[in-house]
């Protein structure tokens, strides 16, 4: 459970102001060795001070024209990297596009059939029979040829969009 001191507040603030344990009357350090939750909380808070200061210590001190052009480069790659994604992320909403498309044309077209789920299968590939029966003579089933002719076209498509997005950038 979390409870609150009644010296959080004035242990906070002399925490802040940088005055533990020296600027502190003798009450607070006294409260500080029998409370667990301010003891906590001053062994947090120097923890976390002294590792602040610390690596205010070891980092490297950076003068503001190497820090601009730093930046300057930083800002270049960024640039660099978005024009070369731009391509490939119009081509990856198009594909994202397609596919809900398809996918709400398909639930639409199996909902004015009836919802007829699993005997799409049965009417996309022609039965055993007419593997044995010549071409000329068997009824021409569409289906095939369609998905292959929609799967072409998708194709073709994707790989125009990926073009012109590419000449754009």
């Amino acid at each position: 459970m979390f409870r609150t001191c009644s010296y959080e507040r004035e242990l906070t603030q002399a925490l802040k102001a940088g005055h533990w344990p020296q600027g502190c009357g003798p009450e607070l350090r006294a409260h500080v060795d029998t409370c667990a939750n301010c003891s906590d909380l001053v062994l947090v808070t120097k923890t976390f001070q002294n590792a602040r200061s610390e690596s205010e210590r070891t980092a490297p001190v950076v003068n503001s024209t190497s820090l601009l052009w730093w930046r300057a480069q930083l800002r270049r790659r960024n640039a660099a990297t978005e024009r070369v994604n731009r391509p490939i992320t119009i081509a990856q909403n198009f594909a994202w596009f397609v596919t809900v498309l398809v996918g709400v044309v398909f639930v639409v077209s199996q909902y004015r059939q009836g919802l007829r789920w699993a005997s799409w299968w049965s009417e996309l590939l022609p039965p055993r029979a007419t593997h044995f029966i010549p071409a000329g003579s068997a009824p021409v089933d569409w289906n095939l040829p369609l998905l292959i002719s929609v799967c072409a076209l998708l194709a073709l498509l994707s790989g125009l969009v990926v073009y012109l997005a590419s000449e754009k950038s």
